[in-house]
């Protein structure tokens, strides 16, 4: 059960939970950052951050399938954008928030940083995801 929390005493916030809130015994899968690459190793969009974020959820998608979950028990994300212009940012949360990421809402953050791992690479998104069904041993 993912319980997701606004609260009062804060600045409401536009599309996604102050908290989540996950009951023991529950498992949870903490997925590495999605990148944009395919399963070649190649990257995808280069030059192009919302072409990039498109894959990166795709690839996001299918970590989440390989441990038997989906976007609708992701709890907490961290967006990373190499990019210190908020409309590029937007631009990325754009395709995140039409994914059905942002469904529930989980708890987010969208961070402009000066580069990430691989050459190019514009975007990676990292996850923690409740595995429905599943139960801590």
């Amino acid at each position: 059960m993912i319980r997701r929390v606004t609260s009062p005493a804060l600045f409401p916030p536009p599309r996604y939970s102050h908290a989540s809130v996950v009951e023991a015994g529950t498992r949870l899968a903490f997925l590495a950052g999605a990148v944009p690459l395919d399963a070649a190793g190649k990257l995808v969009g280069e030059g192009d951050p919302v072409r990039q974020a498109e894959r990166v959820l795709v690839n996001l998608e299918e970590q989440l399938r390989s441990v038997g979950s989906d976007f609708a028990h992701v709890v907490a994300t961290d967006v990373y954008v190499v990019s210190g212009e908020t409309a590029v940012l937007s631009a990325v949360w754009d395709v995140v928030e039409a994914s059905g990421l942002s469904v529930g809402p989980h708890s987010s953050t969208l961070i402009g940083v000066n580069c990430l791992g691989y050459g190019g690479q514009l975007v990676e998104i990292t996850a923690t995801a409740v595995v429905p069904g599943a139960v801590s041993s």
